[in-house]
């Protein structure tokens, strides 16, 4: 209700400043539009009275000029042609008015001066009186017509005063002039009004719309800052804008081209790096603990790190999702109490993430809920009150179990919704050992489909069989009749092949240690009891790889492609096996970052085609694989022949298998 209440609000201040606008605008065109009529007129009126002074003295001139005419000729008549005056004889060439043919009729004007000249009154000879009649004619003025340039280009009266013109009688009436004024009067007072309504109607709308869109003060600006909707809503939508941003996208791509550019050999085997995962203000001065995919979400990757030693203000332990389609900051950052060594998206619940801490607790975060746990097993002896190096989720979408294993031996078994006390808790011992009996383990694995047996990594180099639960023969606990030796030192990881393709190698498992190599090895998943007094058995691993020059802290199998494993090592070095290529030495080593460790790596769990890595300097690194772990159906076949031939290799003797020698080589190192 909020946003559509908001959304109505700014609505409305939108079309208010519309509305203000407009009205100023209109103000502004009415107010041109009266100064140009007004400039107009002004330039008329100051023209008007010259012109009409000279039409009036024209007329008054043409007017004098007639009259003077009219009174001239009567007095001439009534004072120089008296009875009393003599009669004069017209000579030869002379009219009667004294004057001659060739001065026309300026005589009649000047007669009496004429005569005064002549002589005195005595001398003078009397006139001939006669009778005259003239017509005096009296032409029509020629009206003159003056042009100026104001009155050309003068303004056209609008229809308003036009209207008013016509109600006052028509420019010519008799009272053209007053009535002429009385509408331009009326036109003004009309202008002033709107002019005064238009201006509180902007006055108004400006005032509503200040009081809508008012200035924050600072502490209301903090306020809102600091809110967590807001927050909330500002983080969602910069990642959604960041996600658009990152995704690249060949525009030049030519799709009328059928088929794909094949790769020479060389070529395809290169790994391309595509991602960098890092953030320096939230994971300077930590280490990378582990690393996982989401099986739901494939772009989704789940890190752990440890604590940061140079600050005490930061949480011991971080847990960052980062997304493929999200470069400079992760989607979701979860914290801890202590360091969280383990980490991994739950298979059945893409929404949960499970941690295991330095300190025994289990940890469950919600990116549904905020950066602290939703769920956590207590600090009891019921649980486990050790480092948790390792999680494995069991079972399937409506029976599935979280298996942890802790350095002192105890496995524990957990339901996700109740996390108060595990369902089962199982103490590994092993009664032969010197100085203690506990089985200190730091990596567990299950086969695939198994929710019984397990193995277990130690820190003595050795790998065990273990059962949840007793059965025909043998209790639950360790299978101390079979032990898988090889390692010289302590066991960093341990994974077992995937079941993936046309043939089952799910037997199959890989183990990394600080020993410097990594070995193959085949469960004895079908082995019978041996009775209790039998020495153990000694099972040899199938495979050594020895190529890496410093301590191997991971390995994983591919998920799609049989033959192809991947592993990290101290130096700092991402390897590339294909045992149906090579069964010693990696098709691929790539250095990767800088020349610190790398702790673990994760290939996607939806196609292998892409590869994390991370390690001591806290950054993620994303490799793309290529087609290098697309597989066909000769691909399973031949590692299947691979196998074979390596097994026989082992049980003919110790070329490939454990030997006395060997052992003390590796425990030199």
């Amino acid at each position: 209700m909020s946003s559509s209440g908001d959304s109505r609000r700014r609505a409305e201040i939108e079309a208010k400043r519309a509305k203000l606008a407009e009205l100023k605008r209109a103000r502004e065109e009415r107010s041109q539009r009266l100064q140009a009529q007004v400039g107009s007129r002004s330039a008329s009126e100051s023209t008007t009275p010259s012109s009409r002074k000279d039409l009036d003295d024209l007329v008054s001139t043409l007017v004098g000029s007639s009259s003077g005419i009219r009174s001239a000729r009567p007095s001439m008549l009534a004072g120089d042609l008296t009875p009393s005056s003599p009669k004069k004889s017209l000579g030869p060439g002379s009219s009667e008015y004294e004057g001659s043919d060739a001065d026309g009729m300026a005589p009649i004007a000047g007669v009496a001066s004429a005569t005064a000249k002549s002589g005195p009154p005595s001398e003078r000879p009397l006139p001939e009186l006669i009778d005259v009649e003239t017509e005096l004619f009296e032409f029509p003025q020629r009206e003159r017509l003056y042009y100026t340039k104001e009155v050309q280009t003068s303004t056209i009266p609008d229809d308003d005063f036009d209207a008013d013109i016509e109600r006052a009688g028509g420019v010519g009436s008799e009272s053209k002039d007053a009535k002429v004024e009385e509408a331009i009067r009326a036109k003004i007072l009309r202008e002033q009004a709107e002019e005064a309504e238009s201006r509180r109607e902007e006055e108004k709308l400006e005032r509503e719309i200040e009081e809508q869109v008012r200035e924050l003060t600072e502490e209301e600006k903090l306020a809102i800052y600091g809110a967590t909707d807001f927050s909330e809503f500002v983080e969602q939508s910069t990642k959604i804008v960041e996600r658009a941003l990152t995704d690249s996208y060949d525009f030049m791509k030519d799709y009328r081209i059928g088929g794909e550019r094949v790769e020479d050999e060389g070529e395809g085997r290169q790994v391309r790096l595509t991602r960098t995962f890092w953030d320096e203000e939230l994971f300077a001065n930590r280490s990378i603990t582990d690393i996982d995919w989401s099986t739901k979400y494939p772009e989704l990757c789940v890190v752990s790190y440890n604590r940061n030693d140079l600050s005490s203000d930061d949480p011991d332990g971080l847990v960052a999702i980062w997304n493929m389609h999200l470069l400079d900051r992760p989607e979701f950052v979860f914290h801890a109490q202590t360091d969280v060594l383990s980490v991994s998206f739950s298979p059945f619940h893409p929404n949960l993430v499970i941690g295991g801490t330095y300190s025994g607790q289990i940890l469950i975060w919600d990116t549904r809920a905020r950066a602290l746990p939703v769920l956590k097993t207590p600090l009891s002896a019921a649980g486990h009150t050790h480092p948790v190096y390792s999680i494995k989720m069991v079972g399937t979408q409506n029976a599935h179990n979280l298996i942890t294993a802790s350095t002192d031996g105890t496995v524990c078994s957990w339901m996700l919704d109740m996390l108060a006390r595990p369902q089962e808790t199982l103490e590994l011992v092993n009664p032969s050992h010197a100085k203690t009996d506990e089985v200190s383990i730091t990596t567990l694995g299950f086969p695939d489909q198994e929710t019984t047996s397990f193995w277990v990594g130690t820190e003595e180099g050795k790998v065990y069989a273990a059962s949840r639960y007793d059965r025909a023969g043998s209790k639950a606990g360790l299978n101390l009749q079979e032990i898988y030796r090889g390692h010289s030192a302590p066991i960093t990881s341990l994974h077992f092949h995937p079941l993936a393709g046309s043939v089952d190698f799910s037997d199959l498992f890989l183990t990394s240690s600080m020993d410097w190599t990594t070995k193959l090895w085949r469960a004895k998943t079908n082995a019978t009891p041996r009775a209790g007094n039998a020495p153990p058995q000694n099972v040899h691993p199938v495979l050594n790889f020895e190529e890496s020059s410093d301590y191997v802290y991971d390995v994983k199998w591919h998920p799609s492609h049989p033959a192809i494993f991947g592993q990290v090592d101290g130096s700092g070095r991402f390897d590339l096996f294909n045992l149906n290529i090579d069964t010693e030495r990696p098709i691929l080593s790539t250095p990767v970052g800088s020349t610190r460790a790398l702790n673990k790596l994760s290939f996607d769990r939806k196609d292998g085609r892409r590869v994390a890595v991370g390690g001591a300097d806290g950054k993620v690194y994303v490799y793309d694989l290529g087609d290098l772990g697309v597989a066909t159906e000769e691909d399973w076949l031949k590692f299947q022949q691979t196998i074979a031939h390596s097994l026989q290799a082992s049980a003919n003797g110790p070329s490939n298998g454990f030997d006395v020698e060997r052992e003390a080589r590796l425990s030199t190192r």
